[in-house]
């Protein structure tokens, strides 16, 4: 037994020489093939599963939408706001309030919209002469409109919520309502203008009273009904875009505005099941001013709105209801219930940005071309591969061997190759980190005291220190770190397996005599999964397993294929715990991942976190315009959920990356620079200027 244990890795490694010997390199490649200087080659541990960007939910599917889609816009290297599709925007807003005749405006004998119009323009005249914040606001408001009362007849409900019961006809009859137009949106602005008209004029409206003929059974929930259909005040922060004149699409037809609505529309088609519906539910409408011009009217103030606009936008003319059922006929398929979900596109997207698909094979590869036609210029690679390589190992074999030019490479494996004089290596904090999700649907995760256990019987910093090689550091809740948005004050659980045992015992659990955590019979068994080709991941497995074991938890582990991880597992909730991670946007707004509506089948709140004051503050930051007050509300959502324990948070990674040093940056005028990260760590923002070399530049690139 003893010889087989140490010749069995020798062998091993032999196999792999062997195997490495048959990979062709570089040099052999390009021989054979002088064209594999202008292709450039990506390894991925999973395939895509949907190459729609407003279908899909995994970063496979997500790099390949990123060279074929365009958004409105996108972040610069210095994560400004940059046009794309669109070369301009104005943000402005419209907000309403209706005339209360019950409050008295000081100053002023009667309350006529007439003469509250008067007192409004008089104030503006003299905004001077007021407090600074109520200037502010005076001198923002461009124009002043009435509009007259009316009566009308409303069928209640109209929401999502009420879907199920009967809808009421209600007859309304809506005082007079003042139309403010401002040149930037004002969250403070009826607040303000409370030191004008009184500060109870708003509070004071009462829109019960205007609402007739609602039955008996109803009456208790008067007042809210009537606040949906007579908001007192109301905001309607506008976005008007410019968009780009001559963008085509992969397939020779223009991009236009129509494009833009239609993605919007699609979205919001409750047929298509996208996951990004949260970020568009609080558009009022998109409207067309002219094929180059889309005006986006918000229902209410929602800050993140202008980042939403970098979705990739889709051809109206090859995914809309004339379009999908021709499709349907021509499969064989019923129209009446074919979606865009079923559609070819999905596997054989068109999009305008600067690489048009070409070829998928599953699990293989995905093959896109350069768009000579693109509108910023053609990039200088002729051909993108993303090829599928689940091995690590392999990834790596064929990264020396030249066959592939990038991969997911991990923090060993940099450490090994950093003074490597063939690559140029890159790192820094990543926007990414991994956590221990708990389904807290399950009975074992519902107590709190069960999940913050857990995350103490786990000792993150020397996963940190022997798994990542130091390239991680240890974090607390979801915010990204590098921002004023992550509470510092939140510390880490401690690795702490005693008073982990003291938790699990206030939650019931005793030690049975053969060593298993159990409660009411049942022990505290449970399986923990994590998805395939990531070593690291896999790594926290087995540790984790380890320590929970340690003291008394029986857990089990299994390692899935990456489709079948995201497919059947997680978009099913099909799942105890897992091992995962998150890639974060600059944006503070968390309503798809913690929000509580945000928890069915296919969505991303997948363990099941409510709660009732998170919720709100979502809200509330989705709705905050001011930074301080906003980092305020996030600091606070930040302690709530640490102190939850919905995930056991771990670390955010540091990113690393390996490129042959052949491959630089050449611009438009011919001119070769080094590939250089922007301030956010992103090497690849200028990707579209990469080009690989027959040798290494003069120049060496900075580690």
């Amino acid at each position: 037994m003893r010889r087989i244990l140490v010749w069995t890795p020798i062998l091993f490694l032999l196999f792999l020489c062997q195997s490495y010997l048959w990979v062709p390199t570089y040099e052999e490649q390009t021989r054979g093939n002088p064209d594999r200087l202008n292709e450039y080659i990506t390894a991925s541990i999973g395939d895509a599963q949907i190459l729609n960007p407003i279908l899909s939910a995994d970063s496979a599917s997500s790099e390949i939408q990123g060279k074929v889609f365009e958004g409105l816009l996108d972040r610069d290297k210095d994560l400004k706001f940059r046009g794309r599709l669109a070369t301009d925007w104005k943000i402005y807003e419209k907000a309403y309030f209706y005339v209360n005749d019950r409050v008295r405006i000081p100053g002023t004998t009667h309350n006529h919209p007439e003469t509250l119009k008067l007192c409004l323009r008089q104030a503006i005249n003299d905004a001077d002469q007021y407090s600074k914040p109520l200037s502010n606001t005076l001198s923002n408001i461009r124009k002043i409109n009435i509009i007259q009362p009316k009566d009308y007849a409303v069928s209640y409900p109209f929401s999502d919520d009420d879907k199920k019961s009967t809808p009421l006809n209600l007859k309304v009859s809506a005082p007079a309502r003042i139309e403010l137009l401002l040149d930037t949106v004002d969250q403070d602005l009826f607040d303000n203008l409370s030191g004008i008209l009184g500060k109870d004029y708003f509070a004071d409206l009462d829109p019960a009273r205007f609402i007739s003929e609602i039955p008996e059974t109803y009456q208790d929930r008067l007042n809210e009904i009537a606040l949906s259909i007579l908001p007192p005040t109301e905001h309607n922060p506008i976005i008007l875009f410019h968009l780009r004149k001559g963008i085509q699409f992969h397939d020779g037809e223009m991009f236009d505005a129509d494009d833009v609505k239609f993605t919007y529309e699609a979205i919001m088609d409750p047929k298509n099941i996208s996951p990004r519906v949260s970020d568009y539910e609080p558009v009022k409408s998109v409207d067309i001013i002219d094929p180059l011009t889309v005006q986006i009217v918000y229902k209410r103030l929602f800050s993140p709105a202008v980042g939403t606009w970098g979705m990739g936008i889709l051809p109206s003319h090859r995914l809309n209801d004339t379009a999908l059922k021709k499709e349907a006929i021509e499969r064989g398929l019923d129209p009446n219930t074919f979606t865009m979900r079923q559609s070819r596109f999905n596997r054989n997207p068109i999009g305008c940005g600067p690489f048009k698909f070409r070829e998928w094979k599953s699990d293989q590869y995905i093959i896109l071309d350069r768009f000579d036609n693109y509108w910023e210029g053609a990039p200088n690679y002729h051909q993108y591969t993303f090829r599928i390589i689940p091995d690590q190992l392999t990834q790596e074999m064929e990264f020396y061997a030249g066959t592939v030019d990038s991969y997911g490479v991990k923090p060993h494996q940099v450490d090994r190759l950093k003074d490597d004089p063939r690559f140029q290596s890159f790192s820094g904090l990543s926007f990414s980190y991994t956590y221990i999700g708990y389904n807290m649907r399950k009975d074992i995760f519902k107590d709190r005291r069960v999940r913050t256990a857990l995350g103490m019987a786990i000792d993150t910093e020397k996963i940190i220190k022997y798994v990542l090689y130091d390239q991680g550091e240890r974090i607390t809740g979801p915010f990204l770190k590098q921002t004023d948005f992550y509470n510092d004050l939140v510390k880490p659980l401690p690795y702490d397996p005693q008073q982990a045992l003291s938790l699990l015992n206030e939650a019931g659990y005793r030690m049975s005599p053969e060593g298993w955590l159990v409660k009411d019979g049942k022990p505290l068994q449970f399986t923990l999964i994590t998805n395939q080709g990531n070593d690291i991941r896999q790594s926290i497995l087995s540790i984790v397993q380890d320590s929970w074991r340690k003291i008394g938890v029986d857990v089990r582990t299994d390692v899935l294929e990456w489709a079948v991880f995201i497919q059947e597992r997680v978009n099913k909730l099909d799942f105890d715990a897992l091992v995962l991670g998150w890639s974060m946007g600059i944006d503070p707004d968390l309503y798809q991942i913690w929000h509580s509506s945000q928890t069915g089948p296919n969505q991303l709140n997948f363990v099941n976190f409510q709660n009732e004051e998170a919720d709100r503050l979502i809200v509330d930051i989705r709705q905050e315009y001011n930074h301080d007050r906003q980092v305020e509300l996030c600091h606070r959502l930040h302690d709530i959920i640490a102190y939850e324990q919905p995930y056991t948070f771990m670390y955010f990674s540091k990113w690393t990356a390996i490129l042959d040093k052949r491959i630089v940056i050449k611009d438009d005028d011919g001119t070769i620079r080094p590939i250089e990260p922007t301030k956010t760590g992103d090497y690849t923002f200028y990707f579209n200027k990469w080009i690989k070399l027959s040798e290494v530049p003069s120049f060496t690139p900075e580690n």
